[in-house]
């Protein structure tokens, strides 16, 4: 079973997604909070799996709650589910540590299946948001390519697992496109974290479009 936690300082919306982790197989609700702090000690006292985190709250915001979980409790998953998807809050709310995010407008199971994905490490983000990501990042100041290959000594194999990912795609995913065994696509993507001097998989996406390597849209 999935431990999730909701933390959103709207009653409607906690009781919403209360009502749907609850509902779901695999899933169980640990339980809820209102606002950054009170995400901070639930977590500390009810040990969830995955966290589904508002970022806009009083007291302390999403962002802030979600550094301080990262930091003290690695292995909890941050899910940002909200309805601002501005570079105000998506790029700090990925440097703060969330695994993915997911707009509130978002259908039940596709939160659902976030929940899921995430629990498993995958990074998670509604199409609009995955798009709005690419083109912050776009218009950060750039490295080329080769530069990033020739420098940190990324291989051939290593960038289509990168470019896989950009994709959405599981572990699983990921080998099935490119013949490989699951657990040769864990090793180069332990290798690319390693290299690259990042912490998760949503990093290597943020890292890889800086680069220039993934690309959304024509």
């Amino acid at each position: 079973m999935i431990r999730v936690m909701v933390v959103d300082d709207q009653l409607l919306m906690r009781g919403a997604l209360e009502h749907f982790v609850s509902s779901a197989e695999g899933l169980v609700l640990v339980g809820a909070a209102v606002n950054g702090v009170e995400a901070v000690a639930g977590v500390q006292k009810l040990a969830p799996d995955v966290v589904l985190m508002d970022l806009q709250m009083p007291e302390m915001d999403g962002v802030e709650a979600t550094r301080v979980i990262t930091e003290r409790w690695p292995s909890v998953r941050v899910l940002a589910i909200t309805t601002f998807s501005s570079e105000h809050y998506l790029v700090p709310a990925l440097q703060a540590g969330v695994q993915g995010y997911i707009a509130k407008d978002s259908r039940p199971e596709d939160v659902i299946e976030g929940i899921r994905k995430v629990s498993l490490g995958d990074a998670v983000f509604s199409p609009h948001i995955m798009h709005e990501l690419i083109d912050t990042v776009r218009n950060q100041q750039t490295r080329s390519v080769v530069a990033l290959v020739e420098h940190e000594h990324l291989t051939p194999r290593e960038l289509d697992v990168v470019r896989e990912l950009a994709e959405g795609k599981s572990n699983a995913e990921i080998g099935e496109a490119l013949f490989l065994a699951e657990a040769t696509v864990k090793s180069h993507l332990g290798k690319i974290l390693e290299k690259w001097q990042v912490r998760d998989r949503v990093q290597v996406l943020v890292r890889a479009a800086q680069a220039g390597i993934v690309r959304i849209g024509s």
